[in-house]
């Protein structure tokens, strides 16, 4: 089964699952924001600024306008930076849009109204929930469009979209799950981020291996608690978008937002990074929403609140990891886990 998709964005990730759905057959339109960009990848088919050394499919068709782009397909992806989420639904709304299908790859949380990204889809362009899924999970770009074995997960509230949206995207390299806990997913993929930026940190400080395990693994305790709170399911945070995506985001050479905090934990400042940034960190602007939705919610999150404490109130990051450290003692599993 073929589809005409419009993919929006064409950054590394949308310009990969651009190429990877014209590769199975899709009827594939990539947006293409900078119109420099959009005459380059046009003529040479190539994103030499965000994905240098792959050769785009032949069959894939480039646009510079929003609205070929909305017109062309009722299936869209939309892969632009988490807080451009809003401003590009606010143009599409121009459309009639009752009968699209949302395919969410952005992963944050709107500052301010702490919206998960279905949720500003959805207020923006008022569709059904069931039309709007989040595909999440430890996936590179760089690794995806070389093909490199990547599992993730669809998510919607309806779980036949949910199941829709795996069959459009599933090939022997690119393996998707389905759920239908969307809040969970969407929170695990967007957490993750800011305990990334925390396991820079560690690394650019000269702290150890045991000091990223600890990070890594207390945090999946901090997303899990406020997930819950937030209405999500706990075994979604064990699953691709939860701890699967924790590891890759933490680890990886390729994670932005584990080299922003390496940058911050040798001594830069945030906006020194940023501006030496090609790509976003979604990371920076979702530490702010997590400060906020912490004390929205009444949770405890610890490893959050120092990131937060770093990289927007000038702490020394080993500061922040001594006050980790010496906070009161108390048992692992205790009922204060959820």
């Amino acid at each position: 089964m073929t589809e005409k998709i419009s993919v929006i964005g064409a950054g590394s990730w949308g310009t990969t699952l651009a190429n990877l759905l014209s590769a199975k057959g899709h009827d594939t339109l990539l947006y293409v924001y900078e119109e420099d960009q959009y005459v380059q990848m046009t003529s040479l088919r190539i994103n030499q600024k965000y994905l240098p050394g792959i050769q785009l499919e032949k069959a894939l068709k480039f646009t510079h306008s929003l609205d070929e782009a909305s017109s062309f397909a009722r299936t869209i992806v939309l892969a632009v930076p988490s807080h451009a989420v809003r401003g590009v639904m606010n143009v599409l709304n121009a459309h009639n849009l009752s009968e699209k299908l949302f395919i969410n790859v952005a992963k944050g949380i709107e500052n301010d109204t702490l919206l998960r990204m279905s949720q500003v889809i959805q207020q923006v362009s008022g569709v059904n929930d069931s039309q709007i899924v989040s595909l999440y999970g430890p996936s590179h770009a760089e690794e995806v469009s070389r093909g490199v074995a990547t599992a993730v997960v669809s998510a919607s509230s309806s779980l036949e979209s949910a199941r829709k949206v795996r069959q459009i995207f599933r090939t022997d390299y690119f393996r998707v799950y389905s759920s239908a806990d969307i809040i969970g997913v969407e929170l695990g993929g967007s957490l993750k981020n800011v305990i990334a930026i925390a396991a820079g940190i560690a690394d650019g400080a000269g702290f150890g291996d045991n000091t990223k395990a600890a990070l890594m693994t207390r945090a999946l305790v901090e997303m899990t608690r406020l997930g819950v709170k937030m209405g999500a399911q706990v075994q979604t945070f064990s699953g691709l978008s939860g701890i699967g995506d924790l590891i890759v985001t933490c680890m990886s050479r390729h994670s932005r937002n584990r080299h922003v905090g390496e940058q911050i934990g040798r001594g830069k400042t945030l906006q020194e990074v940023l501006d030496e940034m090609v790509m976003v960190a979604e990371g920076v602007k979702t530490t702010r929403s997590v400060h906020q939705l912490q004390k929205e919610y009444k949770v405890e999150m610890p490893i959050s609140e120092e990131v937060y404490k770093v990289l927007f109130k000038g702490k020394n990051p080993h500061h922040a990891v001594r006050d980790l450290m010496t906070r009161d003692p108390k048992e692992e599993l205790s009922d204060s886990f959820i």
